[in-house]
């Protein structure tokens, strides 16, 4: 059985903050932004651009690119930030409405920054075990940028979080772009490094606590991290990428595009020279910042505008979430016999 992408769709607002004006804000030299952390510009909300609505247009134009009316989408599955229109508040099933999917039933996954490369998982785990599963949709929308306090320098390697919307659609027996394997990693040491403190149980929200700029992102340890970070981070990085090539049937030296979240320009470099891959076959999305779980669909629809995609080509989906969570699927672009 095979299970295949029909389309993708992305949304990227019109607002936007370049690297100069976030070394500004952070009081520190524009090249440490634009050079060290990558940063030539990012993607911030707009005033109607919020988490779920930009996920429903992104979800649009992938069933738009389709050709296919939505009520033949059986499941939605919402890939979007819990940083959303309202708390306790199930997106997928307003993106399910606001599409048009009234046959589907829909549900919110969450994995960080991990949430597309799980959803796929869950997808095609979802498809294989249930027979009136044909086809599935899955969208979402990622403005966590809100949370960024610029002049925290604990959390500078965050500066680059972004805001955006993406979509893939999958559908049964569908001989193009086949999904094939998926390899997930999780270490819950890392569970409580990076949180916003304060709006939980733990903490409720007051006005003290916004007072103290406990409504933003923090790193509770930062040596902590950073320490065990170094040990486990590259190396589970390359970790799942290899084992979701292995257990497609491929080889490393097969992979053609790697589809990587943005991070630090050094670290994206370290990948492609561990895997021997070229420049070529990646694209560092300096232009764009970091939308979380969206960065894999904007990489992959870049690169096929780009023509660095084609026909037999093998693509990764690669990332890695705060948590901790790392993870890989591997593609087969083009038509499958």
């Amino acid at each position: 059985m095979q299970i295949g992408i029909v389309s993708t769709g992305i949304y990227l607002p019109e607002e936007f903050l370049t690297g100069k004006e976030i070394a500004e804000m952070a009081g520190i030299p524009t090249a440490v932004v634009e050079e060290k952390m990558g940063i030539k510009k990012k993607y911030v909300p707009g005033t109607n651009d919020h988490t779920c609505e930009m996920g429903i247009i992104a979800a649009k134009k992938a069933i738009e690119k389709a050709g296919i009316n939505p009520l033949k989408i059986d499941v939605v599955i919402y890939i979007g930030e819990e940083h959303k229109e309202y708390p306790l508040w199930t997106a997928g099933i307003k993106l399910q409405e606001a599409v048009g999917a009234l046959n589907a039933w829909a549900f919110d996954v969450a994995l960080r920054c991990g949430t597309t490369v799980m959803a796929l998982k869950v997808a095609k785990s979802l498809m294989m075990a249930d027979s009136t599963i044909q086809t599935v949709l899955l969208a979402g929308g990622y403005r966590n940028v809100d949370f960024i306090d610029y002049q925290n320098p604990r959390t500078r390697f965050m500066f680059n979080l972004g805001a955006g919307g993406g979509a893939i659609l999958l559908k049964k027996d569908h001989n193009e772009n086949v999904l094939l394997e998926t390899k997930l990693l999780t270490d819950g040491s890392f569970s409580e490094d990076v949180v916003v403190v304060s709006g939980g149980t733990k903490n409720p929200i007051t006005k003290e606590a916004i007072d103290k700029r406990l409504n933003m992102l923090d790193v509770l340890d930062p040596e902590g991290m950073k320490q065990r970070l170094e040990q486990k981070s590259m190396v589970n990085f390359i970790k799942v990428i290899r084992e979701s090539v292995k257990k497609s049937g491929y080889k490393e030296e097969d992979i053609s595009y790697i589809a990587m979240l943005h991070m630090k320009k050094s670290a994206h470099d370290y990948v492609l020279k561990e895997l021997g891959l070229s420049q070529k076959q990646s694209i560092y999305l300096a232009d764009y910042g970091h939308i979380g779980q969206i960065d894999q669909i904007l990489s992959l629809e870049l690169a096929l505008k780009e023509g660095k995609v084609k026909d037999g080509d093998l693509v990764v989906f690669v990332s890695a979430g705060i948590g901790y969570a790392w993870g890989a699927a591997a593609i087969k672009w083009g038509k499958v016999n």
